[in-house]
């Protein structure tokens, strides 16, 4: 009997823990957010819209300050990143993109996006449109980088059949990617809000601006193609054929009028009495900012800031013992023209090869183009409020130079008896990491809040990736292109009055030389110059491994520019003489820049790694590697 009673007390137990089973396996995870629930709820959505966006690719950015340092835009100071000035080519995988991965996850979203029910109408078309216009952005940044790509517009999944042919696909053409690009912006830009004030999500203006700048790279791409015939392939996936540039040219121009047209957006201009500080001031104010479409938005205690202050600041102004990494070069600095609206090298020595004498560094830059200003942090110059301390020594009447080898050095001059400063607390000093090894600083994008420079707060600054001021260069290559050169003029003369100048450009003063200078130096620093000299076959030519001197022609576009060139300041010490106290300045090759850059052919479209063509012989290679 006794037997009988253990055994139904055993028989109850499971019984009842069956049933305990069953409610656990019914019970929804609290941890975890199912398929279903997510597309129940727009503000889930949204968090997974988020993601995708935060996954934009950017080759250069402010989180990426040493891609800055390729080529002839800036020098890297800093001892782990001297290599870059070294080596003279750069691999063919450098610049490659092959992220599927994230493509895949835009198109799962699309296609649960699209069989959503419980999602309004309106946030469904809005949710839609974003991430078309993401995913045709990663197209963009794939054509770009590596020419025409495999075309996938679904999530493709695999039947474990042993058989995975089904999921190789060939590369399309390089016009196919871009001609997808451009219609997909003209498909969705009416299911977006045409708000100015939406700058981290897309908008109409957004579709519009990108719309532009892909037909233009493809234009340009076709017009210009013809001088690298080399830099194609029999199938077109590398190459456009020279007929589609004007269509193209066409689309661009389209575009970027829309935008215009919209009215919605104009150039930064709070502070018309200081042009400098109001370019410099346009990266940085997130109020009201008219010129602003897109940007990667940070915020203080987040957990999400940037760093691109603490990395770039003047060690002298520094809040803490970091800074000096991006050191603007020479070969930049001296493309920023004249207010006469003409090129000319800085005049620092006389005719007969001896010194220029100044009161102030400052003196040399005067009656140049406000950008100047705004884009590098010149000798004598301000940040924070504070004067950085940017002097390399001083040149005796002897000619000889009394210097020092670390930040702010002291020594004793001839004649006295104590020790004084005899190098600036910013450099420059060759070698020495984080100083001004090139004399400058970078200024664009650096935060002038107190705290930005300080590695337990950084800076809320965001990356802006389309601005209204290249909406409207677009405009203006795509009509000088067009033989609309009165037009282009327009447009070019809208941006060179917010950076200073009075007289107009006319028609008979454009060129092809003035549409890359006026790139180069609007949208230096913000991931431009690279792409722009790849699309216009400039790149091979300009940086042809030549070691040639400075170029003395800043306004031409040919012109080799392939080693890192600086410029010191020195203080005059020569008592009793009416040189004594005054400034000149040397020309000077940073001792770390060993090699002339040389970009192959082999660079125009990235090497495809061989893993990808493994599992996918229809992959076939970029030429020239």
């Amino acid at each position: 009997m006794k037997k009988m009673h253990y055994l139904s007390c055993l028989v109850l137990m499971l019984v009842s823990w069956s049933c305990n089973d069953e409610k656990f396996l019914d019970k929804d995870p609290t941890n975890i957010l199912t398929n279903d629930k997510v597309w129940q709820s727009p503000n889930l959505v949204l968090t997974v819209l988020v993601d995708l966006y935060d996954r934009y690719p950017d080759m250069q950015s402010t989180e990426r300050w040493v891609e800055y340092a390729n080529f002839d835009e800036a020098f890297a100071s800093s001892s782990g990143e001297y290599y870059r000035h070294k080596n003279q080519e750069y691999s063919y995988d450098w610049w490659n993109y092959w992220d599927y991965g994230y493509l895949r996850e835009m198109n799962l979203f699309i296609q649960k996006c699209e069989q959503a029910t419980q999602l309004s109408a309106g946030d469904k078309t809005r949710f839609l449109a974003e991430a078309r216009y993401l995913r045709a952005s990663f197209y963009f940044e794939e054509v770009k980088r590596m020419g025409g790509v495999p075309l996938i517009l679904e999530p493709l999944a695999y039947d474990f059949s042993g058989d995975p042919t089904y999921l190789q696909h060939a590369r399309a053409k390089e016009s196919e990617i871009y001609d997808f690009v451009i219609a997909e912006m003209e498909a969705i830009k009416n299911d977006l809000p045409a708000d100015a004030n939406v700058k981290s999500r897309a908008s109409k203006g957004l579709a519009l601006a990108t719309e532009a700048r892909a037909a233009l790279y493809a234009g340009s791409i076709a017009k210009y193609g013809v001088n690298t015939p080399q830099v194609s392939l029999p199938g077109g996936e590398v190459g456009i054929a020279a007929d589609k540039a004007a269509g193209y040219y066409q689309k661009a121009l389209k575009a970027a009028e829309e935008l215009i047209a919209l009215g919605q957006y104009s150039l930064y201009l709070k502070k018309p009495t200081d042009l400098q500080d109001n370019f410099a001031s346009l990266f940085t104010d997130k109020s009201n900012n008219a010129e602003v479409l897109f940007v990667k938005d940070f915020k203080l205690k987040s957990g999400k800031t940037v760093d691109w202050t603490i990395n770039n600041q003047p060690r002298s102004v520094a809040e803490e013992q970091q800074g000096g990494r991006l050191n603007p070069s020479l070969n930049l600095v001296q493309s920023f023209e004249k207010l006469d609206n003409t090129f000319a090298p800085y005049a620092y020595t006389e005719a007969n090869g001896g010194y220029r004498y100044f009161s102030n560094p400052l003196e040399l830059f005067a009656g140049r183009d406000a950008r100047l200003g705004g884009t590098v942090i010149l000798p004598g110059s301000q940040f924070k409020s504070k004067t950085v301390d940017i002097w390399a020594g001083y040149i005796l009447a002897n000619n000889s130079i009394i210097t020092g080898d670390n930040f702010g050095s002291r020594k004793v001059l001839p004649g006295k008896t104590t020790e004084e400063q005899v190098v600036g607390f910013d450099g420059p000093i060759d070698g020495l990491e984080y100083s001004a090894q090139t004399g400058f600083y970078v200024r664009k994008y650096q935060d002038p809040t107190v705290g930005s420079g300080q590695l337990g707060t950084r800076s809320e600054v965001w990356w802006i990736r389309y601005r209204y001021a290249e909406v409207l260069l677009n405009a203006a290559e795509a009509a000088f292109e067009l033989g609309q050169s009165a037009k282009a003029a327009e447009y070019l003369n809208q941006v060179r009055k917010r950076a200073g100048f009075t007289k107009d450009l006319v028609a008979a003063d454009l060129s092809f030389d003035r549409i890359v200078h006026e790139r180069k130096v609007e949208l230096a620093f913000e991931n431009h110059i690279f792409w722009d000299l790849k699309r216009w076959r400039l790149a091979h030519v300009v940086w042809n491994g030549n070691a040639t001197d400075l170029t003395t022609q800043p306004g031409v576009a040919t012109e080799t520019s392939t080693r890192i060139f600086g410029l010191w300041p020195y203080k005059i010490y020569a008592p009793g003489t009416e040189q004594n106290g005054k400034w000149v300045f040397k020309k000077i090759i940073p001792s770390n820049v060993t090699n002339p850059h040389r970009f192959r052919l082999g660079n125009y479209y990235s090497f495809i790694n061989e893993d990808i063509r493994n599992n996918n012989p229809k992959i076939v290679k970029n030429p020239n590697q």
